[in-house]
């Protein structure tokens, strides 16, 4: 073994297999036909996703007066969908950037899938404010461009108008760095396809040669997207977290929000990424290479995550005690004991109680375990902005203006809709590319052990 990795440290790839044993492990199943569970999971996942797609259409269509919205609560599923879905894109760009550059070697067979991951939640969350516009159409508007309408701009101040901004650039940023992690990998497939294929991977990995100087650049470029890309981590969030920041409800008036938001980003994020590496690592054999030490690694970063979001949620109950503001003292009663108590109660147990479990090395490793777990923290983390969103709106400072929000079946479609366009965008990501990283794998390799060899 290498002096810098001695034998008592647990290994990151099991079994010593050789490089030729990587690349045909991490690409048996884009070489052969997709079985039949795929194509069940495949076809439920499009299904849902169309019908998320009627449904959403049927909204432009009518109006957004076929949602539940009322006089007090104009935010409801939709602004909850939409922080809930860049929260879970959030991290992706943390394993991809953050960790690079902190050279974290165990996340290299789980980079690639959460950073697809990121694409797709972005995708998804950019539904949610389009319809909420009620004439999507005028998207547009959103955008500073030379105009027809003389002096009509953009408001820059405004807080929506900085998430345009923020979520545009995070999606351009976690593409491009996604995609140029991916083309000594679409070179490796290049070279092992023929026909269509061969064409299609050829284009895709723009003249890869594996020469030494091709590697020093691609390394260069990685470095430097992912110093791009790590202010974005803190940023994109922290703003989405001004959106409510910034105004005068109480519940959202606090300084709190933006490390709040950013840690229950990572919670959730990671959450989804364990969720994903689970069922991936079983269906497709990938036991060698997603190994207990990265499911035990992530279980700790989703038990600190929850801590610090347990942590935000006793400082907003503090300072409302402290303040003594009695309508954030109203708020927060309101949230445990209110119309919603149970939403804050789920949120709570969830987000809180739930992750106090990977405190043991055995429920870690426990693929059962952090499975339920990692779905349980997701449902909480849906309703952590439920909750912040609906109770704070629904009861505001005049009692005649109070109303209570219900969702319709509309908006429990369209949100069915956006989990089937992730999961439908993951499984074509599935069969275009490997999920695992090869030539991360095969560098992990040469640093943990001995020479291998290369076929």
């Amino acid at each position: 073994m290498n002096e810098d990795h001695p034998p008592s440290q647990e290994s990151l790839i099991l079994g010593n297999p050789s490089f030729g044993d990587v690349t045909a492990d991490l690409v048996r199943h884009l070489e052969r036909p997709a079985g039949r569970a795929y194509w069940v999971l495949f076809l439920i996942a499009f299904a849902t996703l169309m019908l998320g797609v009627a449904l959403a259409t049927y909204t432009m269509v009518t109006g957004i007066g076929v949602w539940g919205l009322n006089r007090t609560v104009g935010w409801a599923f939709d602004i909850t969908n939409f922080v809930f879905w860049v929260g879970i894109g959030h991290a992706g760009t943390l394993i991809s950037a953050i960790l690079l550059l902190l050279r974290q070697r165990w996340r290299t067979s789980i980079a690639r899938a959460s950073e697809g991951m990121t694409i797709f939640a972005v995708l998804c969350a950019a539904i949610f404010p389009v319809l909420h516009l009620g004439r999507p159409w005028l998207l547009f508007w959103f955008f500073p461009y030379p105009n027809s309408r003389g002096s009509l701009w953009v408001n820059f101040r405004s807080p929506l108008e900085w998430d345009v901004f923020a979520i545009s650039t995070y999606f351009t940023v976690s593409l491009i760095f996604w995609y140029v992690g991916l083309i000594p990998d679409f070179a490796t497939l290049r070279d092992r396809s023929r026909g269509f294929r061969r064409r299609l991977y050829g284009f895709l990995s723009v003249g890869w040669d594996g020469s030494a100087q091709a590697w020093k650049r691609y390394e260069k470029a990685c470095l430097l997207l992912g110093g791009l890309a790590t202010p974005l981590v803190l940023s994109v969030h922290s703003i989405v977290s001004m959106d409510f920041a910034t105004s005068m409800v109480p519940g959202w008036h606090s300084t709190i929000f933006p490390p709040y938001f950013v840690a229950g980003a990572v919670f959730s994020g990671f959450a989804m990424v364990i969720t994903l590496m689970v069922i991936t690592r079983v269906a497709l054999g990938l036991e060698r290479y997603i190994t207990a030490k990265h499911l035990d690694n992530m279980a700790k970063v989703l038990l600190t995550t929850g801590l610090l979001v347990g942590l935000a949620y006793a400082t907003e109950t503090f300072v409302a005690w402290y303040s003594e503001n009695p309508y954030e003292r109203f708020t927060f009663l309101n949230r445990a004991f209110g119309p919603y108590a149970w939403a804050y109660w789920l949120m709570v147990g969830c987000n809180v109680v739930v992750p106090q479990v990977f405190w043991f090395r055995r429920a870690r490793r426990s693929v059962p375990v952090l499975l339920g777990a990692s779905l349980l923290v997701n449902v909480g983390m849906w309703f952590e902005r439920f909750n912040i969103i609906v109770t704070s709106l629904s009861r505001d400072y005049l009692p005649s203006a109070w109303s209570h929000y219900a969702p319709t079946l509309v908006e429990v479609g369209i949100l069915m809709g956006s989990f089937g366009l992730f999961f439908t965008a993951y499984l074509l990501f599935l069969r275009a590319a490997p999920v695992v990283s090869l030539h991360e794998v095969k560098y992990t390799l040469a640093e943990e052990g001995p020479p291998y060899a290369i076929a």
